[in-house]
């Protein structure tokens, strides 16, 4: 069955561009093309979509914004698609429930890969992108000092938080730590209970900044 897919980007000529990416892959239907953040919410909340694809900056209403109320109102992943790696997006997508966070100059290889991730369940996000995060937080005179509270977790589970933060799959994990896919599963249950986060990008945040975002 193929990948459910809508792109919202007000450039007509971004949009016409991913949508021939996609379509020319078997696994993805492009179901619409809209051209902001407000019209992709009203989307999702009428049509069963797996993917919603957000630019950041959209008239009327913005990628980030999009993402919190597809996430609150809908089953749809939103994945954040932009030429923009500026840190109040990528923070602000990733604590509105964001299941992805790619850049437009990505290999469409890359993108097709990313986004069969987060139809499994996997959440995305640059290392370029989480390098930049921790670098401006860690340069941030505002951000407190605080780090990860080890004591809260166990030995293997602050394990599994750094190879999350390397962008390592459950099954790399799996395969580094000589246990199995659904062990794995386990303990990041766990790690996000005793969290609170949503989801592993998140905890890809939170232990490389000792933030909850």
């Amino acid at each position: 069955m193929a990948i459910k897919i809508i792109i919202a980007d007000d450039n007509p000529f971004i949009r016409e561009g991913l949508k021939i990416i996609l379509t020319s892959y078997e696994e993805f239907d492009v179901l619409a093309l809209v051209n902001d953040g407000e019209e992709a919410v009203k989307y999702c909340r009428t049509h069963d979509v797996d993917i919603a694809l957000l630019d950041v900056r959209m008239p009327r209403m913005n990628g980030v914004e999009a993402t919190k109320q597809i996430v609150a109102s809908t089953k749809t992943k939103p994945v954040i698609l932009t030429t923009f790696d500026d840190d109040d997006y990528i923070l602000g997508a990733i604590k509105n429930g964001a299941k992805g966070y790619l850049l437009k100059n990505n290999d469409p290889e890359r993108i097709r890969d990313a986004l069969k991730s987060v139809y499994h369940g996997t959440s995305i996000i640059q290392d370029e992108m989480l390098d930049k995060i921790k670098s401006t937080l860690s340069n941030d005179q505002h951000v407190s000092e605080a780090k990860i509270d080890t004591s809260l977790f166990t030995q293997r589970e602050l394990e599994i938080m750094a190879f999350i933060a390397k962008g390592y799959s459950n099954k790399e994990i799996s395969e580094q730590m000589y246990i199995s896919g659904g062990t794995v599963a386990n303990y990041i249950t766990s790690i996000l209970d005793k969290t609170g986060l949503k989801h592993r990008t998140q905890i890809a945040v939170y232990y490389l900044t000792g933030k909850v975002y």
